[in-house]
């Protein structure tokens, strides 16, 4: 069985969407046979040294400083280079301050997933640490077999434009097929309205609250849930509170369980990702609805509106637009009730998880026949 290593800085039960796909590749693969061990770093105290989840091996390294959304651990660079000696291939998930060095000391091929450009606070410190992580990332690219970007349309107005040229592959991030379950957030008939992801700034949670408000229809419902206790970089659930200020329409859901997604997906009408960060690539629950048959409002970004332009499942609105969010959300209310199997089917086809899984094994494969190594 194949050996493969996985590096990144945040690993479960830390919620993101970059930790989910490096997550779900471990997982998966090792449901095929793989043997995977993933080094990430102890973000919280009480997490184990050391534990397998779901077949895969972590090891946590303990920090001694965090540097915005970063972390410094010296241990990290150790228990790294000693599991790279084992490894057959090593698959290092950036934006990471560490992958540079990462890819230069490691014995085996790498493969680099480009999840996104690393996006800080536009002070001087901010600046310099995202030229320090965008330096990185280019050394990590320029030391690994492969590079892979979730579509060609990020990749080309990412700042790393140039180095994402080198032996490209597009493999989306990981999306499930989920079961639709019962209306159970539901509280009337009128149109629900869903956002699902971590309450920070750049998912532009506020103009969707905004947009929202300005709907006329009291039976209208916003549902808005997601983590906002432990987030690297930190929450803006107040500034969300203070929008929201007096409205009953829409309900703060909190953290929801993989267990009660299905609940939660089976109770929209729309799915909404009015994400503001330019450097956002993908959105994983934008797909995951539009597989359900669920309709997307989507900031105009590139990588985040390619799955409503691919599928035609839903609107592109500008982004930092509360009443282009407004207007898209009347034109898809007055739609509401037709069919959208068709969409709903090339969802399916084009982001399965196994399909993106199967790209995921070939480049790896590729990786080590390229150091003369074979998959067995």
């Amino acid at each position: 069985m194949p050996n493969l290593l996985i590096a990144l800085n945040y690993y479960s039960p830390y919620v993101s969407g970059l930790t989910n796909v490096a997550r779900d590749v471990a997982e998966g693969l090792v449901e095929r046979g793989w043997n995977v061990t993933v080094v990430a770093s102890q973000h919280q105290e009480n997490l184990m040294r050391e534990e397998w989840i779901n077949g895969v091996r972590v090891l946590r390294a303990p920090i001694l400083a965090r540097v915005g959304k970063g972390v410094i651990s010296f241990d990290f660079f150790r228990i790294f280079r000693q599991e790279s000696l084992k490894a057959d291939v090593i698959n290092l998930h950036v934006p990471m301050l560490e992958a540079g060095v990462l890819a230069k000391i490691s014995t085996s091929p790498v493969v680099t997933t480009y999840q996104c450009d690393v996006s800080l606070p536009s002070s001087v410190f901010g600046s310099i640490q995202n030229a320090a992580v965008d330096y990185s990332a280019r050394m990590a690219i320029k030391n690994s077999y492969s590079v892979t970007v979730t579509s060609d349309d990020y990749a080309d107005h990412s700042r790393l434009s140039k180095s994402l040229q080198m032996n490209r592959r597009v493999i989306p991030a990981t999306c499930y097929l989920r079961e639709k379950g019962s209306p159970t957030f539901r509280d009337g008939s009128g149109m629900h309205v869903g956002f699902l992801g971590r309450i920070v700034e750049e998912k532009g949670i506020e103009y969707l609250v905004d947009g929202f408000r300005a709907l006329p229809d009291p039976d209208a419902r916003l549902l808005i849930a997601g983590e906002f206790l432990d987030i690297a970089g930190g929450s803006v659930i107040e500034r969300v509170r203070r929008r929201i200020n007096d409205d009953s329409r829409i309900k703060l859901l909190g953290f929801i369980s993989d267990e009660d997604l299905g609940d939660f997906y089976g109770s929209l009408d729309v799915f909404a990702l009015p994400s503001i960060n330019p450097f956002e690539a993908f959105g994983i629950v934008q797909v995951e609805a539009m597989m359900m048959g669920i309709p997307v409002i989507a900031s105009d970004l590139p990588g985040v509106r390619q799955p409503v332009l691919k599928t035609g499942m839903g609107e592109v609105v500008a982004r930092r637009s509360a009443t282009a969010i407004t207007e898209a959300l009347l034109r898809l209310n007055s739609n509401r009730g037709n069919s959208t199997e068709v969409g709903s089917n090339t969802a399916r086809a084009l982001y399965s998880i196994s399909a993106t899984l199967d790209k995921f094994e070939d480049v790896f494969n590729e990786a080590m026949q390229s150091n003369g190594r074979q998959c067995h």
